[in-house]
């Protein structure tokens, strides 16, 4: 029988530090920040910059960094409810848009882990800018706990050396030219109109695997939706989300992206689509998305 004593669990207060510490490498170079923590909840803030911008000619942010900082604000809340050592992975994650965020203002979130079982934990969110009670976004998800034998809080990273920067780089010719965020997961079309999002540090969540941060994930099929639905419909100017659910179903490794996206339903001022990302085999999708956009109205027509 070994004579060394047990490693004593690390008090609520290291528990958070360690999570504030150690989190996702996208997290950690996007600028997010957990500002206060109490047991199953965690308060963040994500500074404003030009590289989160998702329409250049509006200012207003891409959906999909609204839904990264949501993804990643509920798994702190959900380590805040365990003790760190469990890895977790986003199963479902539900967005619901209330409103463009304001150019130029930070987003802050709060998150609360309302339920957990021995192998789920069921979190809701906020995003909102100056009041919790005028939100930008609301946000209901379900992590999957032990989803693999990593332990973030105390295993090494595949990576080592300084973290890369957010950049996009420019390409006023491009098709994204008007997306800084869709440039700066390098996003480009690919054959058979489909698309394509490089592997890179910056979208890593989880360092120790690595695995693709689900919330990269979810930009990428929001982007892919956004541009087949202009595409199809011949907009010039991209819809407004509505609402997005997204569906993981395996890890996305540390290999390039593909995507494809349709339209389920066409209206005169809301269409429904679906889209799905894959790997290396296109009949083993890693996630799927349905959601609704709102068309903008041409000039003259009745706006919502």
């Amino acid at each position: 029988m070994s004579d060394t004593p047990p490693t004593a669990a690390p008090s609520f207060d290291e528990l958070a530090d360690a999570i504030r510490q150690r989190r996702s490498v996208y997290g950690q170079i996007s600028g997010l920040r957990m500002e206060r923590f109490a047991p199953g909840e965690a308060w963040s803030c994500l500074p404003y910059r030009p590289v989160f911008v998702g329409d250049s000619e509006t200012g207003v942010l891409h959906g999909g960094v609204v839904t990264a900082m949501l993804d990643e604000s509920c798994g702190m809340a959900v380590q805040l409810a365990l003790d760190g050592s469990s890895a977790i992975a986003t199963l479902d994650l539900r967005i619901d848009y209330q409103k463009p965020a304001t150019p130029g203002l930070d987003i802050k979130a709060h998150a609360v882990c309302f339920r957990v079982t021995r192998s789920i934990a069921f979190v809701r969110a906020t995003a909102y800018q100056e009041e919790e009670s005028a939100p930008v976004a609301t946000a209901t998800a379900c992590f999957m706990i032990g989803a693999n034998r990593t332990n973030m809080l105390t295993d090494r990273p595949a990576f080592g050396g300084a973290l890369p920067p957010l950049e996009a780089p420019d390409d006023p010719t491009g098709p994204f030219a008007t997306s800084p965020f869709a440039r700066c997961l390098g996003i480009r079309f690919a054959e058979n109109e489909t698309f394509v999002m490089p592997f890179s540090r910056q979208i890593i969540g989880n360092p120790v695997l690595p695995a693709i941060h689900g919330g990269m994930t979810g930009a990428f099929l929001e982007t892919a939706a956004i541009v087949t639905v202009m595409r199809e419909l011949g907009a010039s100017a991209p819809p407004k989300p509505i609402g997005l659910t997204i569906n993981y179903l395996r890890s996305g490794r540390a290999l390039d992206s593909i995507a494809s996206a349709s339209i389920v339903k066409q209206g005169r001022r809301v269409v429904a689509f679906e889209a799905r990302a894959w790997q290396d085999d296109a009949a083993k999708p890693i996630a799927t998305a349905f959601g609704h956009f709102m068309l903008r109205q041409a000039a003259g027509q009745e706006q919502d």
